[in-house]
């Protein structure tokens, strides 16, 4: 397979010294973007997003309208995280196992079915979680499928790793202009025409993707059931102490540093700053994530990425610390920005999980990935609320930070161990690829 975007083979010594040679500054987004699919690809994914979240925020709202119930109107928000691990080890396989164009369009036209189901008059209660969980189910093969579908448009060197870092800045993105476009379309309409403007959304994604991707065959088939071969498919990838290093470095910050944002809610009742200060602060993370990815995406090379993967990783963690000494909302707002900047860790993380992946496997390991990750999340965020209903919440947030720093620590150690000074592998497919410097 071409990888117009992967790492330079040997080639004639250079004329001057080494020591004086210019640094590569590599691809940047400008070059991603040049590639007329990846628009398509991450326009469709700007569009579902964008429906996910609104969606969320209608559906809650329609909920608590029906039911008065607070309880079942914030599950609706844990329904978006917790059927992850069901879609993301049951179906794995999806991702390889068939063409990716039409496992895209499938998945976009389930959740825009789902979404206009949800806006028939008298649709119970439970018909409308079940329907969020269908979407949600889904969610995890469609990120892993799209990811898969990425390496074969980009390549797997740095325009993949561009793509991935400009899929989580939408990721982030979507999370600040969803839940205020949602506001505003909820105080000027019902939430059931909301709801079918998100059916509009994931129609226009399905779309998108048909009409703007080229059809590839399937990466790989394994024998057997859908369910068998998708559990064959981690077992395999798990045995892997590389990939399994990886998916831990993948799963583990995130996990911890939505532990304070899981608490900004009572923690900014706490500070006395009312709906709109808590709300603010909710936006703290998004957008040191949004700038970090771009800043570290438009001005790094490859090199320098790389080598900030561990320590961005670690500092993640770090800025819960300072919820210790109670601080003011402002003083919180830039905790929460400083936490958010750590994400930039995944473009050595993705960089060398592509490497470590067989061809074959590529698809499913990005739903594992993805599905592993929604899961601690949703994991952390429920036994933060655990921890804050016996201890005070600024001992819970700065907890956070020393359980955080010395775990991922370990992990970084481990993906060391696991081959971070490798020159190269020969992978099926592929040929040999350049590893990590430590």
């Amino acid at each position: 397979m071409p990888t117009p975007s992967g790492p330079a083979r040997p080639g004639p010594a250079p004329a001057c010294p080494p020591a004086l040679a210019p640094p590569v500054a590599g691809p940047g987004y400008r070059a991603v973007f040049a590639v007329p699919e990846f628009r398509s690809v991450f326009a469709a994914h700007l569009l579902s997003s964008l429906g996910v979240v609104v969606c969320e925020l209608a559906l809650s709202v329609l909920v608590y309208r029906l039911t008065e119930s607070p309880l079942l109107s914030a599950l609706t928000f844990a329904l978006g995280l917790l059927p992850y691990v069901v879609g993301g080890t049951l179906l794995s396989a999806v991702a390889d196992r068939y063409p990716a164009r039409r496992v895209l369009v499938l998945c976009d036209a389930v959740c825009a079915a789902a979404a206009a189901a949800m806006v028939l008059p008298g649709t119970p209660v439970a018909v409308l979680l079940v329907l969020r969980c269908l979407i949600a189910a889904v969610a995890p093969v469609f990120a892993g499928t799209r990811a898969g579908t990425l390496g074969e448009i980009l390549g797997d060197g740095e325009l993949f790793v561009l793509g991935r870092s400009l899929v989580r800045i939408v990721n982030q993105g979507a999370q600040l202009a969803g839940f205020a476009a949602g506001g505003l379309l909820l105080a000027a309409v019902p939430p059931g025409a909301v709801l079918g403007l998100t059916a509009a959304t994931f129609t226009a994604s399905a779309l998108l993707l048909r009409l703007g991707t080229a059809a590839r065959p399937a990466r790989g088939r394994t024998p057997g059931a859908l369910v068998g071969a998708s559990l064959a498919g981690i077992r395999r990838l798990l045995a892997d102490r590389r990939i399994r290093a990886l998916l831990l470095l993948t799963w583990v910050p995130p996990a911890i540093v939505v532990v304070p944002e899981a608490l900004l809610v009572p923690y900014g009742d706490l500070l006395g700053v009312g709906p709109m200060g808590q709300g603010l602060l909710l936006c703290g993370m998004p957008v040191g994530a949004v700038v970090a990815e771009t800043l570290v995406g438009t001005f790094l090379g490859p090199r320098a990425r790389t080598r900030l993967t561990f320590p961005l990783g670690v500092f993640a963690v770090l800025p819960s610390l300072g919820f210790a000494a109670r601080p003011s909302w402002g003083w919180a707002m830039a905790l929460l920005v400083l936490t958010g900047t750590g994400i930039a860790y995944n473009f050595g993380v993705d960089r060398w999980f592509v490497a470590a992946v067989p061809d074959e496997l590529l698809g499913q390991a990005m739903t594992v990935m993805q599905a592993g990750r929604m899961t601690s999340m949703g994991l952390a965020m429920g036994l933060a609320g655990v921890a804050a209903e016996c201890a005070p919440l600024s001992v819970v947030m700065s907890a956070a930070g020393v359980v955080g720093a010395v775990v991922v620590l370990a992990v970084v150690a481990e993906v060391r161990r696991s081959g971070a000074r490798a020159t190269g592998r020969a992978r099926g497919g592929r040929g040999p690829l350049q590893q990590t410097e430590s």
